[in-house]
């Protein structure tokens, strides 16, 4: 199944599946992840050139064990 860039799924797993990121507000490089950057921008903090922050859920679990991830590979959604 291919998963929408930038979507946010919950999963059950110790571990993140490849391709995706746990969502906890980490920053990252826009030159690395310049894709992901396109779609979420400097929403949830960086600097908004260099650097942006994935969002922060991880007290939003409806579980314990459960987290959500992001996808940092995938269909590149379309835009109107």
């Amino acid at each position: 199944m291919e998963y929408l860039l930038g979507g946010i799924a919950l999963f059950p797993y110790g571990f993140v599946p490849m391709y995706w990121m746990a969502c906890e507000g980490q920053t990252l490089q826009v030159s690395q992840n310049q894709a992901l950057f396109s779609i979420i921008g400097n929403t949830y903090g960086g600097n908004g050139s260099t650097t942006f922050a994935l969002p922060d859920l991880r007290n939003a679990s409806p579980l314990t064990g459960m987290r959500y991830c992001i996808a940092t590979s995938g269909i590149y959604p379309q835009r109107s």
